[in-house]
């Protein structure tokens, strides 16, 4: 039986792997083995299956980013696991798939992480707040400001048009960028911290 979960979960595939204006819903229909119409069945168009798509895709990441965060020992320690699940990630994603979005589906995507509760910023404000009260960041430390700031460097980090891969390894950008910025944030104690853990923020993908 055709559900709209197992649609999502195929269309989902399909859009991660080869982005979402070259993917017809006649591909989509194919893969499932069905018809167009049974699609439209669930579905009014692609814009609302794609809305479908990005619903869930934020869901799942909020859930796997707080699993991290719950399992980890310390605000540093997640922080760190956090970041080579975004690497990971967009390792398996497609270029094509956020710029298409972007470009032919404004505002999309925006929409659908605020549907989402901003996940990745209020998590960042958690850890923010888990790490100060630990004494491991600055208590002093605008919570709001460094928030956006790191949501800003990590955005700075897949920026191929101003650091392009051949010239730089994203190694080389988390240690000249991310880092020196949070240990601006950390106390004596956070540093060290951060030196130990420092092997969490090599790229291992």
């Amino acid at each position: 039986m055709i559900t709209s979960e197992l649609i999502i979960k195929s269309a989902m595939k399909i859009f991660l792997s080869q982005g979402v204006k070259t993917v017809p819903l006649d591909r989509l229909a194919k893969d499932l083995r069905t018809s167009k119409r049974t699609i439209y069945q669930h579905f009014e168009n692609k814009t609302e299956l794609l809305k479908a798509c990005l619903a869930d895709y934020h869901t799942q990441i909020k859930k796997e980013n707080q699993e991290i965060i719950d399992n980890s020992g310390n605000a540093i320690e997640a922080m760190g696991h956090l970041f080579q699940q975004i690497l990971l990630r967009s390792s398996m994603v497609n270029p094509n798939f956020f710029n298409d979005i972007i470009h032919y589906y404004p505002g999309l995507l925006n929409q659908s992480y605020q549907n989402t509760g901003n996940f990745a910023h209020q998590q960042l404000q958690d850890m923010a707040e888990w790490a100060i009260k630990d004494d491991i960041f600055l208590k002093d430390m605008d919570i709001e400001v460094a928030t956006k700031t790191v949501l800003s460097l990590l955005k700075l980090l897949k920026d191929n048009n101003q650091f392009p891969v051949t010239e730089f390894s994203k190694e080389r950008l988390t240690f000249g960028i991310l880092l020196p910025y949070m240990r601006g944030l950390c106390t004596a104690k956070g540093r060290r911290l951060l030196d130990k853990q420092e092997e969490l923020y090599r790229v291992s993908i």
